[in-house]
C-alpha cells in the first residue's frame, strides 16, 4: 500500500474509486479542487482505510460489486455513489490507466445535476442472480436445439420451425429414417436430447424459484396486476430499479429501457428515429415479448383498461411499432405501481398473464 497514507486528508470533498478484481486505485479531491489523494490499496485493505478517511462523496463506476462496495462505505458514513460508465467518459484526460479512470469518476461525483444508478439491496442482487442464470441456461437450450436441427439437416432432414415441433417429432424422425442416420450422429443427438431434458428442469426449478418470490413480495403482487405482466417480467422489473427512486417519472424508466425514440434535434428542428435500445436489453425483450403475446388475442383488448387506445392504435400502426408502443406504456404503468406502491386498476378482468 502506498506510503501517502500517513498524510493528512482531512480536507477531503470527493474520492473516486477505480474498483478492480484484487486492487482498487483511489483518486481524491480537496474542497479548492486540488489532487489530494492517490493510492493503490488491495480489495480486502478497503474497509480498514476508508475507516480512517473523513466521510465525503465517493464515486464509482457501476459494474461487478459496485453495489456491495456502495453499501459497505455506506456503512462506514459516506456518501456513495454508483455512475453509469457513460457519464465518466468526458472527463477521462490523457491516455486509459486505472489513475486517471478514478480521476475521471472523482470529477463526475462532484456534477450537482449527475444521474446515478440506485444502490441494489442484496435481495434485489439475489433476484437478479436467479434471472441471469435462467437466462443463460434458456440461451444454452436454444443453442442445443439449433444444434441439433444443424445435424438433422446435414442429414438431409428438416423440421419446421418451434420447439415444440422438434420436441414432438425428433424420436419418430430418429427411428423412421434410421437407415439413413448413421449410429453414430443417431447417438449423438440422443445426447443432445439428454443434455435439453435437463436444461428444461433447471428452468423450470429456476422459473418455480423466481414465482415463489413474486408470489412474497408485495411490489410484484401489484406488479402483476398489470395486464401482460407476470411473475417472470415482475420479479426482473424490481431487482433492476426496486421502487423506481431514481426515476423522476414514468417516461425516464421507458428511456432507460430503451423504449423511446432516438433523437437527433438541431436547429430547432426535432427528428425522431427508431427506439433507442439503451439501456437494460433483458427487460426490453421482456416488455416487447409480452405485449406482442397480448397482440396476438384482439378478443381480449375490450377487457383492458386501455384497449379503447389499442384499438386505434392498430389500426395507423405497424404490428411491430405497435408491439414496442404497447411495451412503452405497460413500462411506464409499471414504475407508477412501484412508485406509488398500489395495484394497478384496470376497472376490467385483465388477459392472462404473460410469461
Amino acid at each position: 500500500m502506498s506510503t501517502k497514507r500517513s498524510r493528512d486528508f482531512s480536507d477531503l470533498t470527493a474520492i473516486g474509486v477505480d474498483i478492480g478484481k484484487d486492487v482498487f486505485h483511489l483518486v481524491g479531491f480537496d474542497a479548492s479542487g486540488t489532487l489530494a489523494l492517490r493510492m493503490k490499496i488491495k480489495r480486502l485493505d478497503l474497509f480498514q482505510l476508508f475507516e480512517k478517511l473523513p466521510r465525503c462523496i465517493v464515486g464509482m463506476e457501476a459494474c461487478l460489486s459496485a453495489h456491495f462496495v456502495s453499501r459497505t462505505l455506506r456503512g462506514l458514513g459516506f456518501e456513495p455513489r454508483i455512475i453509469p460508465a457513460i457519464y465518466v467518459k468526458p472527463f477521462n484526460k490523457g491516455q486509459k490507466n486505472d489513475y486517471n479512470d478514478a480521476e475521471a469518476i472523482a470529477e463526475t461525483a462532484l456534477r450537482p445535476n449527475l444521474r446515478t444508478v440506485s444502490e441494489k439491496t442484496q435481495d434485489q442482487l439475489d433476484l437478479q442472480a436467479l434471472h441471469r442464470v435462467r437466462s443463460r441456461l434458456v440461451s444454452r437450450r436454444t443453442g442445443t436445439i439449433n444444434q441439433i436441427r444443424a445435424f438433422l439437416i446435414e442429414q438431409g432432414i428438416t423440421i419446421r420451425k418451434g420447439l415444440r415441433a422438434v420436441q414432438n417429432s425428433l424420436l419418430a424422425i430418429l427411428d423412421q429414417r434410421r437407415d439413413e442416420i448413421s449410429p453414430r450422429m443417431r447417438d449423438l443427438i440422443l445426447d443432445l436430447q439428454a443434455d435439453w431434458k435437463y436444461l428444461d428442469e433447471r428452468i423450470e426449478s429456476v422459473s418455480a424459484e423466481i414465482e415463489e418470490v413474486s408470489r412474497q413480495e408485495a411490489d410484484c403482487r401489484n406488479l402483476m396486476t398489470v395486464p401482460g405482466i407476470g411473475p417472470i417480467i415482475s420479479t426482473a422489473v424490481v431487482a433492476a430499479i426496486g421502487k423506481g427512486e431514481a426515476f423522476e417519472k414514468d417516461r425516464d424508466l421507458a428511456a432507460w429501457v430503451g423504449l423511446i425514440p432516438r433523437q437527433y434535434s438541431t436547429g430547432g428542428r426535432t427528428t425522431l428515429g427508431r427506439i433507442s435500445k439503451r439501456g437494460s436489453r433483458y427487460l426490453r425483450m421482456l416488455f416487447v415479448q409480452a405485449a406482442k403475446i397480448i397482440l396476438m388475442r384482439p378478443h381480449n383488448w375490450p377487457k383492458l383498461s386501455f384497449g379503447t387506445w389499442l384499438v386505434e392504435a392498430d389500426q395507423r400502426m405497424h404490428r411491430n411499432k405497435l408491439a414496442v408502443a404497447l411495451a412503452n406504456k405497460r413500462a411506464r404503468i409499471a414504475w407508477s405501481v412501484l412508485r406509488y406502491e398500489r395495484a394497478f386498476d384496470a376497472h376490467r378482468n385483465t388477459v392472462a398473464e404473460a410469461p
